[in-house]
């Protein structure tokens, strides 16, 4: 083999292993999707409404323990912002929307309640693990109707999904915060 030979074979070697790990490193993302916009998802839980008031809200230690407690899942901040959707005067309900951990990447979530904190829509924004890991549209409408007041535990009264445990978690605790939030902020105004 010729010395010209060998150096080509040598530079596309290092090319070629550089090629591979960057395919390794990315491949994650690769499959990561964001579905809706956040506008786009508030008109899917509320086609009705005709304007959207956003309100943030900075939580004391003690409301912070009060819904860890409630949602049995950490908060990662003690800002939580949730939208009202109005049809002219009316309340037609709440939502929130919910970044959170399920694995390695994260998951972006869209709660929306109605006017007295029942679960009406689920709907994922962005998820960014593999898509192996998100379970069905259907599984999240399975929430539906679900308030403060019943427990809501995978295996129990929420379906698990094989494949997918980490998500189904990472999900319900997810809606467990956002009720917990309603019933503290938003259910005595």
């Amino acid at each position: 083999m010729s010395l010209r030979s060998r150096n080509w074979l040598r530079e596309f070697s290092y090319l070629f292993v550089i090629v591979v790990i960057l395919g390794l490193g990315i491949s994650p993302f690769l499959e990561a999707r964001v579905f809706y916009t956040q506008e786009e998802a508030f008109r899917l839980a509320f086609p009705e409404a005709d304007r959207f008031e956003r309100k943030t809200y900075l939580l004391t230690a003690e409301q912070v323990e009060a819904i860890e407690r409630a949602s049995r899942s950490d908060l990662g901040s003690k800002l939580v912002t949730f939208q009202t959707a109005w049809r002219g005067e009316t309340v037609l309900g709440h939502l929130r929307i919910d970044v959170h951990q399920v694995r390695t990447q994260s998951e972006g979530l869209l709660v929306a309640l109605d006017g007295k904190g029942s679960v009406i829509h689920v709907r994922v924004l962005a998820f960014h693990e593999p898509l192996d890991y998100k379970p069905v549209q259907r599984w999240y409408d399975g929430f539906q109707g679900k308030g403060s007041e019943g427990e809501i535990r995978v295996g129990h009264d929420v379906d698990a999904v094989t494949g997918a445990t980490l998500t189904t978690r990472a999900t319900t605790a997810a809606i467990r915060r956002t009720l917990a939030y309603y019933e503290l902020l938003l259910s005595r105004t």
